[in-house]
């Protein structure tokens, strides 16, 4: 009785590196990774090279020479004679600012026109659709443009309140001013302070944290984390017993009353703007470049936002709105319990990306006056300093953490959200 024995494997040779599909893919990588990484070190090599030639070695000691400019909104302290890692940082900080403001409001724009586009009224469909294709099909700098031209062209000038009978006045009982120079709207304040916390001592990076902020954050999300501990309760009581539990008062209790408990021990109270002279003063200024930067790329954003709503809406089958309608669920109530909650996982992914795009859009406010980082660092800092490849590189690494942070944000977020598969 004869055995056959399995026959041995061929022992490695190099041909099998291209000619044997076990090893070809990986030898293209590897091949297509040296080729990449010897074309970046020539070009690191040959930019280097030039640069010395030019007697501009890469160097980043410019950040610590003073500016010498001004930066006309601001979050904290600033004056020309900081350094421009200071001017830079403050730019970092408008950058931020319109980045949050910006995705917040159109966000709510998006839902609601997105909602509105599926409308069963005619006339409220047809309107959505005209803003989406307006917006869509028209660049952003000119809807930017656009509404720095609206504002000061529409709004009224400081003087136009003055007078016995002036020709403009203010709003909501005289403490907001609506001007063609920006808002004048009322400013926090606080008699009794709990202090700040500085930071960075006396560096370009200087800046102090008011605990008073910290201390309305921290009641804040204690009272929301303690609502949502009451909406488990009372989810959990008719889970058990198959009615729920009125809580609405429980809710706004502890909403309201830990915050005005510290508002008052923090002695709250309201600056208004007034005119003195030939403009306004008091309250919280808000210029016209940052409320015309604001509103086009809100309103632009918010087109392409309504699209993904609508999208996610329909993908959502209809036995679902018809099942709630069987419950007795009205259309709203099933847009916000029902359909909402389940579109979001369609939703989520392509909201990242213009979330993205709104935030690397914000470094076109330049064209508005407004100080970014973009108009900070890449701009007046570079043309000052003569530095553009070392100002360019911290641009380039500024809007890359910034759009990282947030995919990482709403990656979590569409991870909480998603469906668990059983």
């Amino acid at each position: 009785m004869s055995s056959q024995s399995d026959p041995l494997p061929d022992s490695f040779r190099l041909s099998m590196l291209i000619y044997d599909t076990r090893y070809r893919s990986m030898t293209i990588q590897i091949v297509a990774l040296i080729g990449a990484l010897l074309g970046a070190l020539f070009l690191i090599d040959n930019t280097i090279s030039n640069l010395n030639a030019l007697g501009k070695e890469i160097d980043f000691g410019f950040l610590s020479e003073p500016a010498g400019y001004d930066i006309n909104q601001r979050l904290v302290d600033y004056m020309s004679r900081d350094t421009h890692l200071r001017a830079s940082f403050i730019g970092l900080l408008n950058t931020l600012l319109i980045a949050v403001l910006g995705c917040a409001m159109a966000t709510v724009l998006g839902v609601v026109i997105g909602v509105l586009r599926l409308s069963s009224n005619w006339l409220v469909a047809r309107i959505m659709t005209v803003y989406v294709e307006m917006f869509r099909n028209v660049p952003v700098l000119l809807w930017i443009v656009l509404a720095m031209a609206v504002l000061i062209e529409s709004l009224p000038s400081p003087r136009d309140f003055r007078g016995e009978n002036p020709e403009a006045s203010m709003m909501l009982f005289d403490s907001v001013a609506i001007t063609n120079r920006g808002f004048y709207i009322p400013e926090a304040l606080f008699s009794r302070s709990f202090g700040n916390i500085h930071f960075f001592g006396d560096s370009s990076l200087r800046f102090d944290l008011s605990l008073d902020l910290l201390a309305l954050l921290a009641v804040l999300f204690g009272s929301i984390y303690a609502v949502r501990r009451l909406g488990k309760w009372a989810h959990a009581k008719q889970e058990a017993t198959g009615l729920r539990p009125t809580t609405w008062h429980y809710t706004l209790a502890i909403l309201v009353v830990p915050m005005l408990i510290l508002l008052t021990v923090l002695g709250f109270h309201l600056g208004y703007p007034e005119l003195k002279g030939f403009n306004f003063s008091g309250g919280t200024y808000m210029r016209n470049s940052l409320i015309a930067l604001w509103l086009a790329l809100s309103m632009y954003t918010a087109a392409f936002i309504a699209e993904i709503v609508r999208g996610g809406i329909l993908a959502i089958s209809k036995g679902q709105t018809e099942a709630a309608s069987a419950l007795g669920l009205r259309p709203s109530r099933t847009m916000r319990l029902v359909i909402l909650p389940q579109a979001m996982r369609v939703i989520i992914p392509p909201l990242i990306s213009q979330y993205l795009n709104l935030t690397k859009n914000s470094s076109l406010a330049i064209a508005v006056g407004y100080m970014d980082i973009t108009g900070t660092l890449g701009g007046i800092t570079m043309n000052q300093t003569g530095r553009e490849l070392e100002s360019v590189l911290m641009l380039m690494l500024v809007y890359l953490v910034i759009s990282l942070s947030i995919s990482l944000v709403m990656n979590w977020y569409n991870e909480r959200v998603k469906l668990v598969e059983r």
